[in-house]
């Protein structure tokens, strides 16, 4: 038996960061682009988009910097803050499973 958790941040109610919102991100930096992960997370482009544009709408910061199609074709980054945002989410949610772990330890043996 092991202990599970789902983190996710929120402004006034409404989510801004979540697990799954930030493997979106990580995999829009990996493949540089929205629509190839999409695609990798099994979602529509429309989803993710209106996932990202949610996130930025709520923090008040731009996320992911896009480059129209063209002779090189499209693509898609992440801005310095979003990999601030990512990171320090990823810090969190380490130290609250670690701390989750060790609690589940000491109540359940």
């Amino acid at each position: 038996m092991q202990p599970k958790f789902n983190l996710w941040l929120e402004a006034d109610g409404e989510v801004v960061f979540s697990a799954w919102r930030a493997v979106l991100l990580q995999t829009v930096q990996d493949t540089g682009s929205i629509s190839a992960a999409a695609a990798k997370l099994g979602v529509q482009y429309r989803t993710a988009w209106q996932k990202i544009n949610e996130m930025e709408t709520r923090l008040g910061v731009k996320l992911v910097d896009t480059q129209i199609g063209g002779q090189h074709g499209g693509g898609a980054r992440l801005t310095p803050a979003a990999l601030d945002y990512l990171d320090k989410f990823n810090r969190l949610n380490t130290a609250l499973e670690e701390t989750v772990n060790a609690t589940f330890r000491q109540t359940f043996g």
